[in-house]
């Protein structure tokens, strides 16, 4: 350091002084972080954070540099297994920023992008599919919360418009002569036009630090694209083209569909997940035929899914993720 600009040790700490209004903030802290992360063995992702912590009325100001000192403490910290976990790390900055901030309450978000080879359904061709990995934590003194979550594309087709299309269908074939039988036959034999879109599928999965229950990301994509009519792929000669498309016209999901399908996955790939878990699934669907996308969310805890997937009443109110990320300790 050049000491004609070296800080004097009588130099007055800003941030630790009086601020003019003696106010509490609920969160202050950076956005826009973008790092280079080693998850496990699995390779380099680029990241973007967001961190945030809360403020005591008497205290002017945050550290804003010290955001910056623990993402990089905990970067070269924390150690992950081979299962993708963005929210360890997430919640071990958390931690860091919570303490060194003085504070009572921390949160980081994590969003990295993922690669994964994967071969095209039937020529084999590889593809470089590229996937979201997400992770969230709030710390505080008694107790850290993490959310787990992903994010993957696939394709949708409209059942309402398939079926209006084989209603017509059924209409001009009776008058070419088909009986009822012949007619059926041939609506279940040849794949019906719809529209069709692209999709977008988010899944959250959150469980205290106590839960043992693993969550790798692969499963939870697996699961999200699985949800849609059919997956996507970047790379496709004809053959993969046409096994894309009928695959997604034999099976047509609304938007609503998706979602409902994403829970019902949860609940039968993950038993254990604890009565507490909170759960969060989306799909957003870029429409083709419309000006407009539409929207579809369940969140909420486990244990009200898998009671309404077992037929008891629904729940009247569902748990927020922010609500539940604020929760106290079991």
């Amino acid at each position: 350091m050049n000491p004609e600009i070296a800080l004097s040790p009588n130099a007055i700490d800003v941030q630790a002084s009086q601020p003019s209004t003696r106010v509490s903030l609920s969160r202050v802290g950076v956005t826009g972080v973008e790092k280079v992360i080693s998850l496990g063995e699995d390779g380099h992702y680029h990241a973007e954070l967001e961190c945030y912590v809360d403020l005591a009325p008497d205290q002017a100001g945050v550290h804003m540099s010290r955001f910056e000192e623990n993402v990089s403490e905990a970067i070269e910290e924390v150690v992950v297994s081979q299962s993708m976990r963005a929210e360890q790390l997430a919640a071990r900055i958390a931690e860091l920023v919570r303490v060194k901030q003085k504070g009572l309450r921390a949160e980081v978000s994590i969003t990295a992008r993922y690669a994964e080879k994967m071969p095209a359904p039937v020529s084999g061709i590889e593809n470089q599919e590229i996937y979201t990995l997400l992770g969230t934590a709030v710390a505080s003194e008694e107790i850290t919360r993490t959310v787990t979550g992903v994010q993957a594309q696939g394709m949708t087709a409209c059942p309402c418009a398939q079926e209006m299309v084989a209603d017509l269908a059924r209409g001009r074939l009776s008058e070419r002569g088909y009986n009822d039988d012949q007619v059926e036959e041939i609506i279940s034999t040849v794949p019906i036009a719809t529209h069709n879109q692209r999709g977008i599928g988010t899944l959250w999965i959150g469980c205290t630090q106590a839960s043992s229950t693993d969550l790798d990301a692969r499963d939870m994509l697996r699961l999200v694209e699985s949800s849609m009519s059919s997956e996507i792929y970047e790379l496709m000669k004809r053959p993969d083209e046409m096994s894309v498309v009928v695959k997604a016209h034999s099976n047509p999901r609304f938007v609503e569909d998706c979602v409902r399908e994403m829970i019902r996955q949860v609940v039968e790939t993950y038993p254990n997940l604890s009565e507490t878990a909170f759960v969060m699934a989306r799909q957003e669907n870029l429409e083709t035929i419309h000006r407009h996308n539409v929207v579809a969310e369940r969140f909420g805890l486990v244990s009200d899914m898998r009671r309404e997937i077992a037929g008891e009443n629904p729940s009247r109110r569902h748990l927020t993720m922010k609500e539940w990320l604020e929760l106290p300790a079991e």
